[in-house]
């Protein structure tokens, strides 16, 4: 750890530079250490024309921003916990994660109950348009990528558009056409509105410095969302999403595990006070109970055909039709 100045890496998005710099005054503020930004180029932000999935999903905004903290360019590194894989890469350890905001997603440009049939709502995220293909099997979806500014500046081409709300907060931006998605009802991604911290895993003079910024309930519901995306592992890429909640010393994760176009939605929620065990034990039930590995299978083999019954979703009362959720 830099004995004056510590470097912080960080994307090159008003948004990351935002986080970046949020981090930083906490730790002024808490330990009077002070903190510059070095801002690295990732391939996700490189390959702005190609969809995150084409790209291999998690770990396309991070991979460099975690090189240069494991090269020493860099002693800190900041991201936004949704973009981090499962598995912290060897040598860096997840040091701290921030009072989390907002975690749920929004419309930009009409209201869910609004929208006409037939509409076209533009989203580069899987998880996105599964839930709301589950919701709205009508509902027609495009490609769109870029940071914030890009996307809202082409919000008027489509009915509505998908954003975190937290990065509209985070930016201060108002919107009138703004829908924000209860996240009991719309799941959000994995870590979506904390902001995490990693360092490596030997600065244990930084790792302490750390516990100044770390936010324990956020940590705690961030850890079980991960548990949970560990435990699906790394085989087929299957829209998932998780979003845990802390109250009275006991946490209760929601997660959903679906079909590519929507058509199946499987969805669990259980309750437990270790973060780890409540997301291996919620996947698994997604997986083992409810259909979730033929699921895989499915998506893993596209010869294999469709088994499952479009416009269902299995979930902790049996199969549901849409008509009674």
């Amino acid at each position: 750890m830099s004995p004056s100045v510590l470097k912080v890496a960080t994307r090159d998005s008003p948004l990351a530079l935002c986080q970046a710099s949020i981090v930083a005054g906490l730790l002024t503020e808490a330990t009077a250490t002070a903190s510059e930004p070095l801002i690295v180029s990732t391939s996700g932000d490189r390959q702005a024309e190609t969809a995150i999935h084409a790209m291999g999903g998690k770990g396309v905004f991070v991979k460099e921003v975690q090189d240069a903290v494991l090269n020493r360019r860099a002693d800190l590194a900041v991201h936004s916990a949704k973009d981090l894989p499962s598995v912290t890469p060897e040598g860096l350890v997840l040091a701290a994660i921030l009072k989390r905001g907002a975690p749920e997603d929004a419309l930009v440009g009409c209201k869910l109950r609004e929208l006409p049939q037939g509409a076209t709502v533009a989203t580069g995220s899987v998880r996105r348009k599964a839930q709301l293909a589950w919701m709205r099997p009508d509902l027609r979806f495009r490609e769109l990528r870029g940071n914030i500014a890009t996307r809202l500046a082409k919000a008027a081409d489509f009915d509505a558009i998908f954003m975190a709300a937290v990065a509209l907060q985070r930016l201060d931006i108002q919107r009138d056409d703004l829908d924000v998605l209860a996240a009991d009802v719309f799941v959000p991604q994995v870590g979506q509105g904390a902001i995490a911290v990693e360092c490596q895993t030997d600065d244990h003079q930084l790792l302490e410095l750390l516990q100044a910024v770390q936010h324990q309930p956020s940590r705690l519901a961030v850890d079980a969302e991960r548990a949970f995306l560990a435990e699906l592992g790394g085989g087929c890429d299957l829209p998932a999403g998780a979003h845990a909640t802390v109250a009275n010393g006991s946490l209760e994760l929601t997660a959903f595990l679906a079909a590519l176009d929507g058509s199946v939605l499987l969805r669990e929620t259980l309750r437990g006070t270790q973060p780890d065990t409540l997301g291996h034990q919620t996947a698994r039930r997604l997986l083992d109970d409810r259909g979730g590995r033929a699921l895989l299978e499915d998506d893993c083999d596209s010869q294999k055909p469709q088994r499952t019954r479009k416009g269902m979703i299995r979930g902790c009362s049996g199969m549901i039709p849409p008509s009674e959720r």
